[in-house]
């Protein structure tokens, strides 16, 4: 079983505009709802893959409500902490010339004793599952959150997934987390340089390895994905084929994708081939992606070659 966790889920607003003027009255074309958060977005690719998975979270007022409902409708299993105020946060995600500006809001509060009933849920995990622990750290809890909960879990056997940046992820490394997936970016934006070109994003991989974690994985949109794995391979994956239409949760599926790959082969070579394959085509779709969409790109990509 795969378990995800989601601190700050949401309901995202998609809307589509040919143009936009701030301070004017604007008018969207196409809109969409969709429940959102980096680990609800797992799970649902996870789900569309056939994997066995379960997301957990946190779900506040009537938001909360609608994001459990949606949840339902795509037949992912879910178990989210009902918190006893607040509300769950709307984001908007504005579509415009071909570029997509997010609005994101900030989440509820979480208390001592949700967060102590989450716990209480991580602690049934079993020897073999994996646990990816996906998203930014709500103000209300502290930074150390994801590091304080692998030390609890950590000699159980569990494999760990971190999706998060900045001091978070530093302070989730000495726990040897299974796989890290930051972007390019993300990954300059630690070390404070930045990051062009598949072989520098290697040689700061291996740095990250040297820090803890056991296989990094950075996406590099245009550019393809670098693998720098446990076995002390680097690959490196070419970009797929294919127009952009959507950059949500593209990151998330391909998290899905490496660990189906792994799950089924633990083939590092045929994660990341899978994996690259669920990231492009969640891209070249208007949401996540179907199993059929995925293995429609994963026909037309070559194996991952040495970096």
């Amino acid at each position: 079983m795969i378990y995800t966790v989601t601190c700050n889920p949401s309901l995202d607003y998609h809307m589509e505009l040919e143009s936009f003027a701030p301070g004017m009255t604007n008018r969207a074309g196409l809109t969409r709802v969709t429940a959102g958060g980096k680990g609800l977005n797992v799970s649902i690719v996870l789900d569309n893959l056939g994997m066995e998975t379960t997301a957990l979270g946190f779900a506040a007022g009537f938001v909360g409500r609608e994001i459990e409902a949606r949840m339902a409708k795509t037949g992912c299993h879910h178990h989210f902490v009902l918190l006893p105020e607040g509300c769950s946060r709307i984001n908007v995600k504005l579509k415009c010339g071909g570029q997509t500006t997010e609005v994101n809001a900030p989440g509820p509060g979480i208390p001592i004793e949700a967060r102590d009933a989450l716990m209480r849920h991580l602690e049934q995990i079993q020897p073999g599952d994996t646990l990816v622990l996906a998203g930014s750290v709500p103000e209300s809890m502290p930074k150390t959150i994801y590091a304080d909960w692998m030390a609890r879990l950590s000699g159980r056997g569990i494999l760990f997934v971190v999706d998060t940046t900045g001091d978070t992820l530093r302070r989730a490394l000495p726990h040897k987390p299974f796989l890290i997936k930051p972007n390019h970016h993300e990954l300059g934006e630690l070390f404070g340089v930045e990051i062009h070109d598949p072989q520098t994003a290697a040689q700061y991989g291996i740095q990250l390895q040297k820090m803890g974690a056991r296989n990094v994985l950075v996406s590099m949109s245009g550019d393809g994905a670098v693998l720098c794995a446990e076995s002390g391979e680097v690959l490196w994956q070419a970009p797929a084929k294919g127009t952009m239409v959507n950059d949500v949760g593209a990151g998330d599926s391909m998290i899905a994708g490496f660990l189906t790959g792994w799950e089924r082969t633990h083939d590092y070579r045929e994660a990341l081939l899978l994996g690259a394959a669920a990231g492009a085509a969640t891209a070249f779709s208007e949401d996540l992606a179907q199993r059929s969409e995925i293995e429609a790109v994963r026909s037309q990509l070559s194996a991952a070659s040495c970096c």
